[in-house]
């Protein structure tokens, strides 16, 4: 591990955002923090590319944080609802500080 991953690990370890397991998921890393998540490319031996907010539906997919006509909804294939109230903004919060951390 390099030093820049192992500052970039304890950034996220100060935000309160943890790296979910998902071998089904190769290509990508998970965080997650207060139940919304946001994927990131793996690159090599560090991250790449940061996805959209959203959260894992209730069937295992990612729901992507999308707006329609002013209202948050997470949308993910087969399926959509609209946002509950703070969780845009908690989904938002949490890719700001992901896209901080992995500065």
């Amino acid at each position: 591990m390099t030093p820049d991953i192992l500052i970039q690990l304890e950034k996220l370890a100060a935000a309160g955002i943890e790296i979910i397991p998902t071998p089904q998921t190769p290509s990508h890393f998970v965080f997650s923090r207060d139940g919304c998540v946001v994927l990131v490319e793996r690159r090599g031996e560090g991250f790449g590319s940061i996805g959209s907010p959203g959260l894992l539906s209730e069937k295992g997919g990612f729901a992507a944080l999308v707006d329609r006509a002013g209202q948050a909804w997470f949308v993910a294939k087969g399926e959509e609802r609209p946002a509950q109230p703070g969780e845009a903004e908690a989904a938002r919060r949490l890719f700001t500080d992901l896209k901080s951390a992995l500065r």
